[in-house]
């Protein structure tokens, strides 16, 4: 690894250490061992949102801890004292996919894997893959490490453990089939 690329990775966890110490501050309840990719979006109430430990975020994520629609009758006065919010949990050993939105009062997991692209709206039960818009479980956090065990392909751990990336372009990897040239 060359100096800049050690430097750029101090770099980044410095960021991220300082990032992850802003929302505390802000009030925002977040355990040891979590994995953020990129960064989500808390929202203007992260401290209504309380985060378990080991738990992982993909990017693009979405916390809404409030209800904007009230702004429509909010000048009506019998309605000018409405609000509507709701805390977020997420619970241990989580993983919560790219681009999912998670709604004001609901509470995720524990061990529980919220697929990318899903609108959680309810509160999602532990140990289950949930999916979808609404989210709903799709099957037992069980079933889907079986499933992703029988569809893992043959590998040599030394060589991914060496370069990830030429691993993985010479796999066939799920929904695809190696090309063979055709004979003349």
């Amino acid at each position: 690894m060359s100096f800049f690329s050690r430097m750029l990775k101090v770099g980044f966890r410095a960021y991220h250490a300082a990032y992850l110490w802003s929302l505390r501050r802000k009030g925002m309840r977040i355990g040891p061992d979590c994995r953020f990719t990129g960064r989500p979006d808390f929202g203007s109430e992260p401290f209504l949102i309380s985060i378990g430990s080991h738990v992982a975020l993909a990017s693009g994520i979405t916390f809404i801890t409030h209800d904007g629609g009230t702004w429509v009758f909010r000048r009506q006065e019998r309605y000018r004292r409405v609000i509507k919010f709701g805390r977020i949990q997420i619970l241990d050993n989580c993983v919560i996919g790219k681009g999912v939105f998670i709604l004001p009062g609901v509470t995720i997991g524990p061990n529980s894997v919220v697929a990318a692209g899903s609108v959680v709206s309810r509160n999602i039960p532990p140990n289950v893959l949930a999916a979808g818009n609404p989210a709903k479980p799709v099957m037992g956090i069980e079933q889907y490490a079986e499933w992703s065990l029988a569809a893992t392909p043959d590998y040599d751990e030394a060589e991914y453990a060496r370069n990830r990336k030429a691993c993985l372009l010479k796999l066939p990897l799920r929904g695809q089939r190696l090309m063979q040239p055709k004979r003349a």
